[in-house]
């Protein structure tokens, strides 16, 4: 069953049977004050009835005077004490009830009966009779015209019951449609996305801000989403496979050398095997860095440790020296204590002083400071620099801002993309100031150890 459906039978539904409960209620609660109503009319006529009678004494013979007070739809009885009728007189067309059993109850009586499916009232009420025996004077009186006028509330309960379902019922049929048409028209575009595969966002009502609203729009935007990921998807593929392109083609074609000459010229033996071994080197590193990027920041293994920034700084720059034979500076100036996963941040360092290597024949400054109630380990070289047209662009996978000159220095645009990636993962974050011709200022934000 669709949604339209369901809310249009589930709405139509509950307000029938709300207006049942509704109809219900007043039914019974009519019902149940008039005939506590004609109960008391027929007491209070009983109570007449016995005071007349005490009056008139013996003077009247009994069945005249029962005759004189007896209800006009009812009969009037005296029941001694052993259940034995003393006088019973009924109106006209009401004989049958003469056969309603005999019984004592030693205590007046008030209370609705059933004969025959009509509802009747009956009242006992004690009487000082003859000889001054106790007897009983009980009143029965029909209620049939009220019955009847039950029925008719019934009957009328019913009919405005139906009659009030059908606007329910239209009015859930719009509410319904109401609220499936932005859903509806999700399906659609979902439909024409999946046959066509071009992204496309749902017209919406400027004048409404609801629920519907806000889910349309919330569409619209996970759309947008999907289309820039998965055009950067695009982009991140071609540029990968642009990148395994060229060392693929220099290892065949040194592979296809070796084949035709690599036996008969030892030299070029020895040159294409370096070629290759340094290709296949340059593969291995682009293929760990996308792997990484791969990782999505919820997979990182990140373990928060309190580290002085000043020891994981000299013992990344000692390694860096020995592996790169270059100078480099480093610049307390003041201890700092942060929170941060130690062999994340190690590789971030690593990333951001091969950047500065790649780019500077300069001395390489590392500066450790605080600033803004945040620990800052700052990376400065002396190079090219980057042009601040293309700062925002830099941590875009792929992208070089010296395309010649990070092709000969073996970069892949990966690296500060990665960097990135370490920083968020860390709740650290990563920053770049840099002048062109003048060199780059790369700072990472870390967060204090007394800090919360």
């Amino acid at each position: 069953m669709k949604l339209r459906s369901k809310i249009n039978l589930y709405t139509t539904v509950l307000f029938i049977c709300l207006l049942v409960l509704i109809n219900g209620s007043i039914y019974f609660t009519f019902s149940r004050m008039i005939l506590k109503s004609e109960l008391q009319r027929t007491a209070a006529e009983s109570v007449q009835t016995v005071k007349g009678m005490k009056m008139a004494r013996s003077a009247i013979p009994t069945g005249d005077l029962l005759r004189a007070y007896v209800p006009v739809n009812g009969m009037l009885k005296v029941v001694r004490a052993d259940s034995s009728i003393d006088a019973a007189i009924t109106a006209p067309g009401h004989q049958n009830l003469i056969e309603i059993p005999n019984h004592y109850y030693q205590q007046e009586q008030r209370k609705i009966i059933k004969l025959n499916g009509v509802p009747h009232a009956f009242v006992s009420i004690p009487i000082i009779w003859k000889n001054g025996e106790i007897a009983e004077l009980q009143a029965t009186e029909s209620l049939a015209t009220t019955a009847q006028n039950l029925r008719i509330l019934i009957y009328v309960l019913i009919a405005v019951t139906l009659l009030a379902a059908i606007p329910a019922f239209i009015s859930s049929r719009i509410l319904s449609n109401l609220i499936s048409q932005p859903i509806s028209s999700m399906i659609r575009t979902m439909r024409e996305i999946r046959g066509s595969g071009q992204y496309k966002r749902i017209e919406l009502p400027k004048q409404s801000k609801d629920e519907l609203y806000q889910m349309g729009e919330t569409f619209n935007e996970m759309i947008r989403q999907l289309k820039l990921n998965y055009e950067k998807q695009e982009q991140f593929v071609s540029n990968a496979s642009h990148e395994l392109k060229t060392p693929l083609t220099v290892i065949e074609s040194y592979a296809n050398l070796l084949k035709r000459r690599g036996k008969t010229a030892p030299e070029l033996f020895d040159e294409s095997v370096e070629a290759i071994h340094s290709e296949a080197i340059r593969m291995k590193e682009l293929t760990q860095q996308l792997l990484l990027l791969a990782k999505h920041d919820e997979q990182w293994k990140i373990t928060m440790e309190i580290i002085s920034l000043k020891g994981l700084a000299e013992e990344s720059i000692r390694s860096f020296r020995t592996a790169f034979h270059r100078e480099i500076d480093l610049v307390i100036e003041q201890p700092v204590v942060v929170k941060a996963d130690v062999q994340k941040l190690k590789q971030l360092i690593y990333i951001l002083m091969e950047n500065a290597h790649k780019y500077s024949d300069a001395p390489i400054t590392v500066k450790v400071l605080v600033e803004n109630n945040r620990g800052v380990l700052e990376i400065i070289d002396r190079g090219i620099g980057i042009p601040a047209s293309e700062i925002s662009k830099v941590f875009d996978r792929f992208y070089r801002v010296d395309k010649a000159r990070t092709r000969k220095s073996g970069g892949f645009g990966l690296g500060l993309s990665l960097a990135r990636e370490i920083a968020e993962a860390m709740n650290a974050e990563l920053s770049l100031e840099s002048v062109e011709g003048q060199g780059t200022s790369a700072q990472i934000w870390l967060k204090l150890a007394d800090s919360h």
